[in-house]
């Protein structure tokens, strides 16, 4: 008389590619976080609340005309994009801005975040994402060697043997070498619909949430769930000028509202 509920369709196993490739793409994800935020507590850079808001208006909306220029599945840019591209990489000359720095604009449950690198701080900034992408890597072969070699299976034992071999190069990743010798210009981006903002202020920048986000802003109780989850989104776009590497590290943080739970 009654139909039998459906049962779940139980997940397609995936290959052994396609696990390390999931799995790269997360630690990189990891990497760039790490790298892009640890400039307070590694490289003595401050956080310089005041930005323009004019300012941070016009890098939002052209990092954004920048990532619906760009292919998917690539990272550089067109040809007819490189005025826009070199303007915001060039703006903290034309702004007497600092580089190094994260200069912040805030708003009541949201915050931009542009920090610009030139020279010897782009070089110090690829070497720390491939640091903590091979630290994660690193970590991340002993835990399955310890969790998965028993099985012996030739499905495991492929996994682990690829998994011993990989190595990724974010600078190639990244395109460095187009945009050094060839005056390319390149962006990558990063979405998270909810990040923890004390992950972000306290585990890698080591700082107050409220020197963030605010005093508004900040969480007060760090067990409300709704108070920690923010959207995220970054950019990095990269560029030489006269032979100097430049990037722009641009991040969109926006407190989550009750509607979003």
């Amino acid at each position: 008389m009654f139909d039998e509920p459906e049962q779940p369709r139980p997940e397609p196993a995936r290959s052994p590619d396609q696990r390390l490739i999931e799995k790269a793409n997360e630690l990189r994800l990891h990497a760039e976080i790490a790298a892009v935020f640890e400039g307070v507590r590694k490289f003595n850079a401050d956080l310089r609340p005041g930005l323009d808001p004019d300012v941070a208006r016009e890098i939002q909306r052209t990092m954004a005309r920048l990532e619906k220029s760009k292919p998917a599945d690539a990272p550089l840019l067109p040809g007819t994009h490189v005025t826009d591209a070199a303007g915001v990489l060039n703006l903290y000359a034309d702004k007497n801005l600092s580089t190094n720095d994260y200069h912040l604009y805030r708003r009541p449950g949201e915050v931009m975040i542009v920090r610009w690198l030139a020279g010897d701080e782009v070089t110090s900034f690829y070497e720390r994402l491939q640091a903590h992408f091979d630290a994660g890597l690193n970590h991340y072969r002993t835990e399955e060697r310890d969790s998965q070699a028993w099985k012996q299976d030739d499905a495991t034992l492929s996994y682990l043997a690829l998994l011993d071999k990989l190595v990724i190069s974010l600078e190639e990743r990244y395109a460095r070498d187009v945009v050094r010798k060839f005056g390319q210009f390149a962006l990558s981006t990063q979405t998270a619909d909810e990040l923890n903002i004390l992950f972000l202020t306290d585990h890698v920048m080591a700082i107050d949430a409220s020197d963030l986000v605010g005093p508004g802003s900040a969480p007060d109780d760090p067990t409300d769930e709704k108070q920690l989850t923010w959207f995220y989104k970054l950019f990095i776009l990269r560029g030489a000028r006269a032979g100097v590497e430049q990037i722009c590290l641009f991040t969109f943080l926006q407190k989550s509202d009750d509607e979003s739970w």
